[in-house]
Order: structure tokens, then sequence, then C-alpha cells
């Protein structure tokens, strides 16, 4: 049975080690760390930034075998109304078998009954069509955006879709 509780800093290394190579690392993170490879401190250091604010919650799942899967939720407003999902992985071992929809259900469980949010946000690269099938299995929907965002990533432009779901 899998499970959802806040981030642990013994997480990290876990988490660290599903990132395989730097395409993956950076459909997973765009351009949010400077480097590749990260280690388990570098996720740490990342989130110390944040460790006191009320509106940045890190996540991870796990079921009876362990760490299983991981991302964040913030708030994007003053209101703590819309909440935006980053940072979604699940460990590379158990891809496939649902893991990542499970965990999302979770998490939108966690933001609609616990931080009362009224709408979940997130953004994927249209070259992750895995995600971004696991965020529609999960209810997520296109947003149509005026402008298309691009993100210059290892030489190519990497458009990113934006999605949503209402709670």
């Amino acid at each position: 049975m899998l499970r959802l509780r806040p981030y642990k800093n013994c997480d990290a290394d876990i988490i660290a080690s599903w990132i395989k190579n730097e395409y993956a690392f950076r459909q997973w993170c765009a351009d949010r760390y400077d480097r590749y490879p990260i280690s388990g401190a570098d996720i740490n250091a990342h989130y110390a930034e944040f460790a006191d604010a009320d509106w940045f919650y890190p996540m991870t799942a796990f079921d009876e075998t362990g760490v299983v899967g991981h991302l964040i939720m913030r708030f994007t407003d003053e209101e703590k109304r819309i909440l935006r999902f980053g940072f979604v992985i699940v460990d590379v071992n158990r891809r496939g078998e649902g893991y990542g929809r499970e965990m999302l259900s979770l998490a939108l469980q966690y933001a609609a009954l616990i931080l009362k949010a009224e709408k979940v946000t997130l953004g994927v690269f249209e070259n992750n069509p895995a995600a971004y099938h696991c965020y529609r299995a999960a209810g997520f929907q296109d947003v149509p955006t005026e402008q298309a965002e691009y993100y210059h990533v290892l030489g190519e432009n990497w458009k990113c879709l934006e999605m949503e779901r209402t709670l």
C-alpha cells in the first residue's frame, strides 16, 4: 500500500539515485539545479532554503519496500488556493506500475483535505510523454496558453506544457 509523508533528509540519496542521466535530470528539474549530477546533499541544501516557508511542502511516497516516489507542493498565490506540483519522480525500477498515478492521487487528496487548495497546476516537457500520460491518468487537463513556454536545455528548446486539475 502506497502512502505519502513529509520528505526527510534521509530520502535525498535515494531520490538522487533514480536520476540516471542528464537528459532525465533536466526533464525532472528543468533549470532548478545548476549542475548534473546532483547528490542527496544538493537536494537537501535546495530544500533547506525553504525550511521555514509555510508554502513549500516536499513529500515522499513509500510502501512496504521503502521510498518509491517524491514530489514537492508549493503554493503560488498569497491566498493559498493554487498549489503547484514539481520535482515529481518515481523510482526508475518501479515506473510503469501505477506508482506515479497513485502518488499523485495521494498528493491531490492531501492538497484538498489538508492544505485546502482549490486547484493544482504543474508543468511537463513535451518530450516526456510518460510523465504527461501519468498526469492525464491522474486527472490533469491541458491548459491552453497564449504563449508557449520554452526552456533551452542541452542545446535544444524544450516546450513546457501547462496542466491543471481543479479540486
